[in-house]
């Protein structure tokens, strides 16, 4: 496939997006190379399925080379921090949306074993082969309406370094039999390594200053994120919205006065019916649902849970 000009919707697109960056932000505007310069990443993506120098150059004939398309990516004065904030902003008024669900997801990108080069990479488990990769680790907001479903923030997550290294060495003296009294203290977690919960709760601050127009009707996060203080946060920070999150099979739940894990009630009181349900796109699968409210032990408060 070749290309020697943008796409016009893409043409399109920018042309909106540049009136939106200088309503937002005076004089954030891309100047005509870079415009230009976005315009042929966005159709040899488009074309491509791919986010590779040189199969830009490939599709442009040469008219786009490597060195000039990298340089403008990593030199150029572009508002990336506007960017990204601007397009969602156009795609929701594109689409009429003024509601959805926020949704916090993460997705780990493995990369080779000997990279150091690349932003917040650090030692993986590859779940693949079992073994170690160097590897990024990407949280992301979504915004699930009725109709689409479309990324709304990010942030890169990485280790503290010290704090890994202390408790890699502090596991060693443990099973050496060395008291905790004698073994170092842990350090204070530097600020420039937030946790994943903390990093979550910044993209929901963010949006919810971005898009002060959009009402959350609740939002969702997996296991990680089930512990009390997020949860109260987040439920704070959406304006009073439900948060709903994974709980961990082994989390105690109280029942009729009983303690239990969420396991064995689950397992043994409610074990849930078969029930079919439509995806979006149509495609029907299988699923077993119960629901139940139930007291969560850790968060001191009753809530519903469904399995």
């Amino acid at each position: 496939m070749l290309m020697n000009a943008p796409a016009t919707f893409i043409q399109s697109y920018i042309d909106d997006l540049n009136d939106a960056l200088n309503q937002l932000k005076p004089g954030a505007a891309l100047t005509r190379i870079q415009a230009a310069w976005l315009g042929t990443c966005l159709t040899c993506i488009l074309l491509m399925n791919s986010v590779c120098w040189a199969k830009f150059e490939r599709a442009s004939l040469g008219d786009c080379k490597v060195a000039a398309l990298s340089w403008v990516f990593r030199k150029a004065s572009i508002p990336w921090d506007c960017l990204l904030r601007v397009s969602v902003v156009l795609i929701l008024k594109r689409y009429g949306i003024t509601e959805g669900v926020l949704a916090f997801d993460e997705s780990d990108r493995a990369r080779s074993k000997s990279t150091k080069r690349i932003y917040k990479v650090y030692k993986q488990k590859h779940k693949g082969s079992g073994g170690y990769v160097n590897g990024q680790t990407i949280v992301l907001l979504l915004l699930v309406t009725s109709s689409i479903t479309v990324p709304v923030g990010f942030f890169f997550y990485m280790p503290d370094p010290a704090l890994k290294q202390w408790d890699k060495e502090d596991k060693r003296l443990k099973k050496s039999g060395i008291a905790k009294k004698d073994r170092p203290i842990k350090p204070e977690r530097d600020s420039a390594y937030p946790t994943k919960t903390e990093i979550a709760l910044g993209l929901l601050k963010e949006f919810k200053v971005a898009h002060s127009l959009i009402k959350i009707k609740g939002v969702l996060a997996d296991a990680l994120y089930g512990e009390k203080a997020f949860m109260d946060e987040a439920a704070k920070e959406s304006g009073g919205s439900q948060v709903i999150s994974q709980l961990r099979k082994n989390q105690n739940i109280e029942y009729r006065g009983r303690i239990r894990s969420v396991e064995s009630y689950f397992n043994s009181i409610n074990k849930g019916i078969d029930q079919i349900i439509r995806v979006r796109g149509g495609k029907e699968i299988k699923v077993t649902v119960s629901s139940a409210r139930l007291k969560v032990r850790s968060h001191s408060r009753c809530q519903p849970r469904t399995g």
